[in-house]
């Protein structure tokens, strides 16, 4: 089991940056996947990016080119660089990892892209 909170969202210009950052609970070097979904309102959750305890990422074609994800098992960290940010970039971000098949989630965060 693990527990996750998320740090990073707010309201940001369109072509703006962010950086969402995803901490545990407990050690994440076992962790084999941990990454980011979006979810907005009334729609299911997609996934947006995710990287393994390997370094190997998957990217949503929405965020290649203009996200980055990165793993810190130092600091239990997830990290996911945002930049380029559109106005349909607007969501609810979550952090998940994947244990024991099992997903556990963050509690979300907020992210708005508006002028």
């Amino acid at each position: 089991q693990v527990q996750l909170v998320e740090s990073g969202g707010g309201l940001v210009q369109p072509g703006g940056s962010l950086r969402l950052s995803c901490e545990a609970s407990r050690s994440i070097f076992s962790i084999f996947t941990m990454g980011w979904y979006r979810q907005g309102p009334g729609k299911q959750r997609e996934l947006v990016a995710a990287i393994t305890s390997a370094g190997g990422t998957n990217y949503a074609e929405s965020a290649k080119g203009r996200f980055t994800i990165s793993r810190d098992n130092a600091k239990r960290t997830v990290d996911l660089q945002m930049n380029s940010l559109k106005p349909e970039d607007t969501d609810v971000y979550f952090c998940y990892a994947y244990v024991n098949y099992n997903k556990y989630w963050g509690q979300g965060t907020q992210v708005t892209v508006s002028s």
